[in-house]
């Protein structure tokens, strides 16, 4: 059965697997990093040995956060060789140098710096332990920004020429500083921090409904309710520019992602619709008169390149246009989660019984949204691997259809079993945590002597 499908689609799907899942956990750390920093500012400006304990639980979430990126990287970077050879001999001038890059200022210096954050508490001074957790975060903050230059490079490549079909860098700030990289970077920035905005909010109110009522439960989600409903707007904002970019340099996309058809002006905006390409319309749509071009073009008759123009160069429209769409969804559910508990919190200075069921069912929510957004993005990129450059038909190896296959399952199975146990073990610590808050006095090797910080360190130490 294997041997009937189509192995560049194989390829293509075990691919998004892997990204799939790997991206979620960069996603916390990127974040949470620097909110473990803010953690440890706050106690020593308050002397509030609440903060602490907050740090010392988001650490092991980091930590574990943090392990499970790095193996879903390491087997995502092997694909490059397997399923996808074309890709670096054509843009391996390019892509080499960006991905070492990443790992020569980032990787190395999470790495380096990542035990003594963990393990180093109590046996270094406390500033050399804030100093690495700020380069800790610093690292994961630098390993997204190469890593988001290389992909943007992909979308809106600059700065190179082709000899003899393989690209050699010309510019270099051309090609880190390329059209579409400062909109994807702070997009993906300020995703990380809504992610871990209600990672925070939703096992901190998780704790909460079973009546652990400790002082570092309570900042640990006013500091991701608050945050999340200051960041919802921005992230808007960013969302618009950004689409403003993509109109600019890949109308193809924005055309599947509204599910224009045609070329024409004062385009509505289909809120809700099924796309039928072969037909080339949408079905049952619910539209807003001329809310797309006033959207994309600020001109209420504003012209918007329809797919007709790009007739075998677009992406497939029905997976971009939802994808869009529930990354959209998720994030108008975030902003009426945010602003609510912000005003509950504010009002009440603790959150309701409702609120709080409410945050713990959007604890993975910005993982929803990332989601849907990348594949927005990569979907929508095809079927171009680098726009204009090298198509993902090009870059495919000849491995054939039953091996992509198999190993496609393996990673499926293995994947769902790593998640399903990170969030089972998430929630444990969280159970985990109060208990322990019940009996402080207890104290162990590692981590866990951050859970009685409240008990002996004081302001003077920070």
């Amino acid at each position: 059965m294997l041997d009937a499908l189509d192995p560049l689609l194989l390829a293509r799907i075990q691919f998004a697997a892997n990204i799939s899942f790997h991206i979620l956990f960069p996603t916390i750390t990127i974040a949470l990093g620097w909110v473990l920093l803010f953690f440890k500012w706050r106690f020593g400006k308050t002397g509030d040995a609440k903060w602490m304990d907050a740090y010392g639980f988001w650490v092991k979430v980091f930590a574990l956060s943090f392990a499970l990126g790095v193996v879903s990287g390491i087997t995502m970077s092997f694909q490059f060789g397997t399923n996808w050879p074309g890709f670096m001999e054509r843009v391996g001038n390019i892509a080499g140098p960006l991905l070492a890059y990443e790992v020569l200022t980032a990787f190395f210096l999470e790495a380096t710096f990542l035990g003594i954050m963990l393990f180093g508490f109590k046996r270094v001074g406390n500033r050399i332990h804030t100093l690495a957790t700020f380069l800790v975060a610093f690292g994961t903050t630098m390993s997204a920004f190469w890593i988001l230059v290389l992909n943007s490079w992909m979308h809106t490549p600059a700065g190179f020429e082709l000899r003899d079909g393989v690209a050699h860098a010309t510019d270099w700030m051309a090609i880190v500083f390329n059209p579409s990289m400062p909109w994807r970077f702070s997009h993906m920035l300020v995703a990380s921090f809504l992610t871990v905005a209600f990672l925070l909010a939703g096992l901190s109110a998780y704790r909460w409904l079973r009546g652990d009522r400790a002082p570092a439960v309570l900042a640990a989600m006013r500091t991701g309710v608050f945050m999340g409903a200051l960041l919802i707007p921005v992230q808007i904002v960013l969302g618009d520019f950004h689409g403003l970019n993509t109109l600019k340099y890949q109308p193809q996309k924005i055309a599947a992602i509204e599910a224009i058809w045609e070329t024409e002006r004062g385009v509505p905006l289909v809120l809700f619709g099924f796309p039928d390409e072969e037909a080339r319309t949408t079905h049952m749509a619910v539209e807003v008169p001329k809310l797309a071009s006033v959207i994309l073009t600020h001109d209420p008759d504003g012209e918007l390149k329809g797919l007709n123009e790009f007739e075998g160069k677009h992406p497939p429209v029905a997976p971009v246009f939802w994808a869009f769409r529930i990354m959209v969804g998720i994030g108008m559910a975030m902003l009426a989660v945010g602003f609510w508990g912000a005003w509950v919190l504010k009002r009440k200075q603790q959150p309701t019984p409702w609120l709080s069921r409410v945050l713990v069912l959007m604890t993975f929510s910005g993982w929803g949204a990332v989601i849907a957004g990348w594949y927005t993005t990569e979907i929508g990129r095809q079927p171009w691997l680098v726009q204009g450059v090298l198509t993902t038909a090009d870059a495919a190896s000849a491995v054939p259809a039953p091996m992509i296959g198999l190993t496609l399952v393996g990673y499926l199975v293995m994947y769902t079993v790593l998640l399903a146990a990170y969030i089972s073990v998430v929630f444990y610590m969280a159970r985990k945590a109060g208990t322990r808050a019940e009996t402080p006095q207890a104290e162990g090797p590692g981590l866990v002597p951050f859970a009685d910080a409240s008990q002996g360190l004081t302001a003077k130490e920070a």
